[in-house]
């Protein structure tokens, strides 16, 4: 299977992932395009922060920033994830930038890539005319179990709900965020560490391990994968927590981790 990966990270789900694709020899990456993120409309850009500060209030944004790095340089840590310009180098791959997702040059990149199936590992939404290409669209790895779990953090939701398990999906890409059909999909139990932010950094990093495995397994065998997918039903959309959410998060998982330890 020939296929082009299409990242927002530089040192990420990606950079984790090659090497595991680059192992099996029915898989061939014939380009890994990065996206550097440039603002292309900044107004928009604005009025869209504007509102999600609105939404979750001050104090909620500020937490939500200082969260991110749970799940970005506290997985990057903890797995020693290199960066992705080292991995393409080492294994002779293609590398190419794009300034934004859904730009010109990432329709152009996609058509010089020529392949059968597009991976997005660590993207924003991607517009049709970019996951159409391939012969076989665009495929993603979404941190939790979906429908339940539109949009959401890997952990704290499932924290948040007090439940203890968490796991990762391989959905089809369409116009809908995590809303495309499932591929395959695995789950696994939340393994509460001293504190909350142990906790979502270390299952985080277990959802990494694990679903590289998943993601080999798909693209090798995809068209039987294809044959029976599983449509989406109505799901539930997550996005960052409000404070009180946030504190509400870390009430449910005190309790879990003391229940845990009786």
């Amino acid at each position: 299977m020939r296929v082009a990966i299409l990242t927002s990270s530089f040192s990420g789900l990606a950079s984790f992932c090659i090497p595991r694709l680059v192992e099996e020899p029915e898989i061939e990456i014939s380009m890994v395009i990065y996206n550097e993120g440039r603002i292309l409309n900044p107004c928009k850009e604005r009025r869209h922060k504007m509102k999600k500060i609105l939404n979750l209030g001050l104090l909620g944004a500020i937490n939500g920033l200082r969260m991110r790095h749970w799940f970005k340089e506290g997985v990057q840590s903890l797995l020693k994830i290199e960066r992705l310009d080292v991995v393409a180098s080492r294994f002779g791959i293609r590398l190419e930038k794009t300034p934004a997702i859904n730009c010109q040059r990432t329709v152009n990149l996609f058509l010089e890539a020529n392949a059968k199936l597009g991976l997005s590992l660590g993207n924003t939404y991607i517009d049709e005319r970019i996951f159409s290409i391939p012969q076989y669209g665009m495929i993603n790895i979404h941190h939790e179990a979906l429908p339940q779990f539109q949009g959401a953090q890997s952990i704290i939701w499932q924290i948040y709900q007090g439940s203890l398990e968490t796991g990762y999906t391989i959905h089809k890409i369409n116009r809908d965020i995590d809303g495309g059909d499932i591929l395959y999909q695995e789950k696994l139990p939340i393994e509460l560490k001293p504190t909350f932010r142990e906790t979502v950094t270390y299952n985080s990093s277990r959802l990494y391990e694990v679903s590289v495995k998943g993601l080999v397994n798909v693209v090798k065998r995809y068209p039987e994968f294809l044959v029976n997918v599983k449509p989406q039903v109505a799901g539930q959309a997550f996005t960052t927590p409000t404070f009180w959410q946030y504190l509400r998060m870390v009430r449910q998982y005190r309790k879990l981790y003391q229940e845990s330890n009786r």
